[in-house]
């Protein structure tokens, strides 16, 4: 379904919708002019929206609901200010309009045959899902109250935090515009910011009480936020749908979140403001192994290196993972970058950047290789002479082993360690120097060339990265210009 207003339109928009974008970027005023002057159709029913900045006190005053019931605009139009000082209070006078209407819905249910009782403190347990220190009960003279849990003491809506508010509030508005929904047409809740307060834990039980409560009702929510937690909460329903706003941009076209988007959302999941993601870039690499052998090397550098490494699926979905990441990044953050390091497999080592992220690929054939740099070996107690020596000798010890031919391929080609494919026998290599599993031993070493710096020699670690990988990811200095003597390349056969 579409919504159109005279300078914004939203479309192809599903049950779940998030708008995702920066502060600044307009998302406040196109819900709000969206709300406002949304073009009447056929089978459109209410659109409420909420506003960002959601003040006052959890309580209930009688001159709001004398307000609303002079006026039935007056509600939305006090909310189309960023600031909605009375906002709280006028939750709290929803909650005795959810109650009357849970209410009379229960009277029209009893005449049913199979009526199975039920109260309206079904309804409140809902909302009592959402908090851990203190729950709603029912009030004779006040709409509810606030009890501590442990104590079964009441507490003012003075006393409960910023972020309980938050979620009582939200609940009941929820709620309620759920009861008030037209039958038989479509209604939107506009959501702006609804993460305000809310740490990631809270984000995500709010998005599970958004799917859970519209499920199997004629309400469609769209959530403004700059919040990836919330966005990765309610990307667990498969049908949600996602739309980047940037500045000056009043027409949105919505489309499924994908399965790329599950994927690095995680790496997303500290709050945007914090600036954490900007301290610890993403760094998206080709498979499980390079993401083991860089989480050894943030281990072991303790905060030299500070990466959020995300594995591509698969090489042929690499780039759509770095149009994604880049386009998650404008979306939420000022001045980010990211990186993405590929295998140099056959190809050519040099990569354009892509917007914000700075796109390298290793200077070796693939990541196996960097075990068989100087660096490497020393740290495993030997050298590249002497690996040579070993596997002549394991070639001849071996002769119906089922990488047999591989390793002698290997030889014949010189011993290329920097440009051979090792794939199959990277198993047979790191036996012969370490009891480390290859990924460990190269991200400790990358990690001390971190910490040390270290020569771009032919054969060094530094050589085999590359010098981009090296001055972006690990922040070394340039390197100096070296006359290097080429490695000896004559081929070692067995006798």
């Amino acid at each position: 379904m579409d919504l159109i207003a005279n300078q914004s339109s939203l479309l192809a928009l599903g049950k779940l919708n998030v708008i995702l974008g920066k502060n600044g970027c307009g998302k406040s005023f196109l819900l709000k002019n969206m709300q406002a002057q949304v073009q009447p159709q056929e089978n459109l029913g209410q659109v409420r929206y909420i506003s960002p900045e959601r003040g006052g006190i959890l309580q209930y005053e009688p001159n709001i609901e004398v307000n609303i019931g002079n006026n039935p605009l007056w509600l939305q139009d006090t909310r189309r200010n960023n600031q909605a000082q009375q906002f709280r209070q006028q939750s709290a006078t929803l909650f005795r309009r959810l109650e009357l209407l849970v209410l009379r819905e229960i009277e029209r249910e009893s005449f049913d045959e199979g009526y199975v009782p039920h109260s309206f403190t079904d309804t409140i347990e809902k909302i009592n899902q959402l908090l851990d220190r203190v729950r709603l009960e029912r009030d004779v003279v006040k709409a509810f109250k606030i009890v501590d849990r442990d104590t079964g003491q009441e507490t003012t809506p003075q006393d409960i935090s910023s972020g309980e508010s938050e979620l009582i509030s939200l609940g009941i508005e929820i709620l309620s515009f759920v009861r008030e929904a037209e039958v038989g047409k479509q209604n939107f809740l506009l959501m702006d910011e609804p993460d305000v307060h809310l740490h990631p834990d809270l984000q995500d039980r709010l998005a599970r009480f958004i799917i859970d409560t519209l499920a199997d009702k004629p309400v469609s929510v769209v959530v403004a936020t700059h919040s990836t937690p919330l966005l990765a909460g309610l990307s667990i329903d498969p049908e949600t749908r996602l739309a980047f706003k940037r500045r000056d941009q009043n027409t949105l076209t919505f489309r499924l979140v994908s399965e790329v988007d599950r994927t690095i959302l995680p790496i997303f999941g500290a709050h945007p403001l914090s600036n954490i993601f900007n301290q610890a870039p993403v760094l998206i690499v080709e498979g499980e192994d390079d993401e083991r052998l860089w989480q050894q090397a943030i281990r072991s550098s303790r905060g030299r290196i500070r990466l959020f490494p995300c594995v591509a699926t698969s090489v042929d979905l690499f780039g759509a993972f770095e149009t994604e990441v880049n386009a998650l990044m404008d979306a939420v953050y000022d001045n980010a970058i990211g990186f993405s390091l590929r295998d140099r497999d056959l190809g050519a080592e040099q990569l354009d950047d892509f917007g914000h992220i700075i796109r390298m690929r290793l200077s070796c054939r693939a990541a196996e290789n960097l075990m068989l740099s100087d660096e490497a070996l020393a740290l495993a107690g030997t050298d590249w002479t002497s690996l040579q020596s070993a596997l002549g000798q394991w070639a001849q010890a071996n002769t119906t082993h089922r990488y047999q031919e591989q390793v002698l391929a290997f030889i014949d080609d010189g011993f290329d360690r920097k440009g051979h494919d090792l794939k199959n026998i990277r198993n047979i290599l790191i036996g012969l120097v370490s009891s480390k599993p290859w990924e460990v031993l190269v991200g400790q070493a990358i990690a001390a060339l971190a910490t040390d710096d270290g020569p771009s020699s032919s054969g060094s670690l530094r050589n085999y990265l590359g010098e981009k990988a090296c001055e972006h990811i690990l922040k070394l200095p340039p390197a100096a210009a070296q006359e290097l003597p080429a490695e000896a390349s004559g081929a070692f056969h067995p006798v």
